[in-house]
């Protein structure tokens, strides 16, 4: 897969805690977001070629005006491998966090395809095996939802109409609760779904077999989640006065430590350092000072006392602390969190 870089916002919309996210693929987007997708591949066959190629992509709105700018062309996501293996679906996956309830739009085009020319999007996903869809198909003249437990995909669900190919469509599903709403160019594809398989997962883009198809446009309006791992946070630093930082550290997919809860929001997801992986995997105990301030890193240990993480704890320092003195504050504050949270499972829901 071609390394690019991806355009992000993130808006947060007030006192109703909604959000909005919006994702572009231009190449001239900030690196720090690189990270955010990842392939995947569902079913056989070769993995999919995700790239960034340049097209022409009409406004979603009509222009008020003939006088408009002239509809260039931009960056857009496109898979671009023919592998015709059957039941091959090549996945990306925006996994910088997990949505419950939302609603997802995404404008795709199907270029082409012999055996398939299908598009579409996946939701609640929690695995290569474990996943909604919603997937438009040319060739079929359909749209349909299913779902895949554990590699066994369900009965399809979904009309019969014409998709064109070579056409920017837009996609959109809205999930509340164990509710889902499908729409298609702006209009309800079928009465709602219910289902309680999945609660919550990632959000991706979906093909099949060899079907090259493109995307853009991908807007996300959600309810915020706080982690149990945010909330443990939130809840020490209410009833420690003397602590002025808490991060709580586990490893990433390429074996990173990797922040999941932190007292500063944006640091969420920054990665840490040789003492945050010293901590996960040998549960080692690591200690610095600063101006008034002692720092230390601890391991975070589950109910049979094997790290699970790593947790950086910077405290209000005094005339004459040692390190020994301040490892032992730290340790009275790690020992009460490991007491709330005991596994990892617990920890990152």
């Amino acid at each position: 897969m071609r390394n690019f870089l991806l355009g992000w916002l993130l808006f947060l919309a007030g006192p109703l805690q909604g959000a909005e996210i919006k994702l572009n693929f231009d190449p001239a987007a900030d690196a720090q977001v690189l990270t955010n997708f990842h392939a995947v591949l569902a079913g056989a066959g070769r993995p999919g070629v995700w790239t960034v190629l340049t097209d022409v992509v009409p406004p979603q709105f009509a222009p008020v005006s003939d006088k408009a700018p002239v509809v260039t062309g931009r960056p857009v996501l496109a898979q671009t491998s023919q592998d015709s293996t059957d039941e091959r679906f090549p996945i990306f996956v925006y996994d910088k966090e997990t949505f419950s309830d939302f609603k997802l739009t995404a404008r795709f085009k199907i270029v082409s395809g012999n055996s398939e020319e299908m598009a579409g999007m996946v939701f609640r996903f929690q695995n290569a095996s474990n996943f909604y869809v919603i997937r438009a198909s040319a060739l079929g003249h359909n749209v349909r939802f299913y779902k895949m437990v554990n590699g066994v995909r369900s009965d399809p669900i979904g009309p019969q109409l014409d998709v064109a190919t070579n056409v920017w469509h837009d996609l959109t599903v809205q999930c509340t609760g164990n509710q889902m709403i499908f729409w298609l160019d702006q209009k309800l594809l079928m009465p709602p779904l219910n289902d309680n398989t999945f609660t919550r997962g990632n959000i991706g883009l979906w093909t099949k077999s060899d079907a090259v198809s493109y995307f853009s446009d991908l807007t996300l309006d959600y309810t915020p989640e706080i982690s149990a791992a945010q909330v443990l946070v939130n809840n020490v630093l209410k009833k420690e006065s003397r602590l002025l930082g808490l991060r709580i550290y586990t490893l990433d997919r390429e074996g990173k430590p990797a922040i999941i809860a932190s007292n500063e929001a944006k640091e969420i997801g920054q990665t840490g350092g040789d003492a945050e992986k010293a901590a996960l995997t040998d549960g080692k105990v690591s200690f610095g000072r600063g101006p008034d301030t002692v720092a230390v890193w601890l391991p975070y240990r589950d109910r049979n006392g094997d790290p699970m993480a790593a947790v950086w704890i910077r405290l209000k320092s005094f005339t004459g602390e040692t390190q020994d003195h301040a490892i032992t504050r730290a340790t009275y504050i790690i020992k009460a969190m490991q007491q709330e949270i005991t596994s990892s499972e617990d920890l990152l829901k």
